[in-house]
């Protein structure tokens, strides 16, 4: 059974609300938090942090136990329109390799998730994925660069992949061996962090300069 995670995660803050949109994570069960408590997943602890930086910008987490590239863009337009995101979290295609979908297909998915969230003036952030080799070598060196090869093509930040240094230590995985404990949480987030600060820059210097005087004179003009 699909669970859907679509929370809005409010900043506590006492400054003024920043005047972009929320980051919108659109992922699968590694960002839905499966067998962990909702607190304690990496994007609930993306709010808290942001929060305690006094970064007044709110988290959607809207991905889906079981999701893959297909269900993730189909689901892309309305929430692009319902909350207007300046930044998207694509944190999707391990459930693709993990079925043995075709790499070309998840590509070209993934790729269109990017621009449908460009489209909406949403700077991207693309988290990259790694499955067993027991996929067959072939399969799982072109699943991972996949990931390298779209960020390139798109000229999109990326982590090339998101449970480095967690996936290799049994001790952060569930019995599965899928799914990070809540214990491999914090170090998902730091490995988002660096990549994602970036982005956040970018927004804020963004919305500096469309809401600069000068700059309001000059377009005018």
């Amino acid at each position: 059974m699909l669970i859907l995670s679509l929370l809005l995660f409010p900043l506590s803050g006492l400054g003024e609300k920043m005047t972009t949109g929320p980051i919108l994570v659109l992922g699968d069960s590694l960002s839905a938090g499966y067998g962990i408590a909702p607190e304690e997943g990496w994007v609930a602890l993306l709010d808290q942090r942001l929060d305690q930086q006094a970064l007044e910008i709110d988290v959607v987490n809207a991905s889906i136990s079981g999701e893959t590239t297909a269900g993730g863009l189909s689901r892309l337009p309305k929430l692009l329109a319902k909350y207007q995101p300046s930044v998207v979290i694509i944190e999707l295609g391990g459930n693709d390799g993990l079925r043995g979908y075709p790499i070309s297909a998840m590509r070209k998915r993934l790729i269109e998730t990017i621009e449908l969230s460009r489209e909406q003036q949403a700077k991207v952030l693309l988290l990259g994925m790694q499955i067993p080799p027991n996929y067959g070598s072939r399969y799982s060196t072109l699943f991972a660069e996949s990931y390298l090869l779209i960020a390139d093509q798109k000229d999109a930040l990326s982590v090339p992949f998101f449970l480095e240094g967690i996936a290799t230590q049994p001790a952060l995985m569930q019995k599965d061996g899928i799914h990070p404990t809540a214990e491999g949480q914090p170090q998902m987030l730091d490995n988002v962090w660096p990549s994602l600060q970036t982005l956040l820059e970018e927004v804020n210097t963004d919305t500096a300069l469309s809401q600069s005087p000068s700059t309001s004179s000059a377009l005018a003009n």
